[in-house]
Formats: structure tokens, sequence, C-alpha cells
């Protein structure tokens, strides 16, 4: 069941602060007791900046979108298109106290029609992230293979998770 009132759109220069915020918050929630407050502060810091989430507007062969109930932004999602034609998840995130309403769900179906001709969609997650975990297996990904996030030694343990899209 989705929220009632919900609306998904692509994001503007506008909504930048609120989806910094609203990332922030949810990679506070979900990271602190993995990698502490101050490792979670430089990430979110580094990964979330207004610049780099403005470089991310309007980028082709991409999609950045946000879910608002009402005009409060609950949840954010981005995704671009690969060289290989296959779709990759970069994004997806909703408010901690909406999680469980259907939201995310939606929103990465949205996400994923953006790419009607990607064969494949993949994303990596934290590998001790396990709701993010099933909540994808519970989307239909599976698991291709564990890896580094960015192939990066510095960077944490992820899971490569890949959902088929066009049966061929």
């Amino acid at each position: 069941m989705t929220a009632p009132g919900l609306a998904i759109r692509d994001a503007t220069p506008a909504d930048l602060p609120a989806v910094r915020s609203l990332l922030v918050e949810t990679w506070h929630a979900t990271y602190d007791g993995l990698y502490g407050w101050r490792r979670v502060a430089e990430l979110t810091n580094a990964w979330h900046s207004p610049e780099a989430l403005a470089a991310q507007l309007g980028r082709d062969g991409g999609a950045f979108l946000v879910a608002l109930l009402g005009e409060e932004i609950v949840a954010t999602a981005s995704a671009r298109r690969e060289p290989d034609g296959t779709a990759f998840l970069t994004r997806l995130y909703v408010l901690p106290v909406r999680q469980g309403q259907g939201i995310g769900r939606t929103l990465l179906q949205v996400a994923l029609a953006c790419f009607p001709e990607a064969p494949v969609v993949r994303l990596e997650v934290e590998s001790r992230n396990e709701a993010a975990i099933a909540f994808y297996e519970r989307m239909g990904f599976f698991l291709q293979r564990q890896a580094r996030l960015g192939g990066r030694d510095d960077q944490p343990d992820t899971l490569v998770m890949a959902k088929r899209l066009v049966i061929a």
C-alpha cells in the first residue's frame, strides 16, 4: 500500500536543501551504528554536498526524483544509464519515519520506468544494511557479487544486486 497523496517528480534546484537534509537524516539513522557518527558525517558531507547534488540535476541519461507528501520531500531516488545500456540505481532513500508505507517501492518503480530500454538494473548496497538488502530482495533483486563501493579499497563493503527489467 502506498501512502495516500504521494507525488513523485523530477528534483529541482529548490529541492536540494530538503534532499540534502533527508539524506543526512537517513544516513545517520542507517549507518551511525556501522561507521560511527563522525564517518557518516564525512561521507554525507562529501557525497551529499549541495554542489554534488546540483551536479546530478538534469544529467543526460539519468533520473533524479523526489517523492512528496503534501509539500514535504519524504524520499529521493536517482539512477543513470550505463554505457552498456543497463540502468544503475545510485540512490533510494526514504525518511526513517516514512519507511514501511510503500513509498520506497513506488519510487523505485517510477525510477526504473525512466529506463524502458534497460535490460537490467544494478545497484550497490552496504553489505551490513540488512533492511535495505531485504527490501531489494522483496523488489526482485538478486545478489550478483560482493565488491567495494565504486571499486575503491577505502570505501565500504557492498553487495552488487541486479534485477532483470526486459526479457529478450
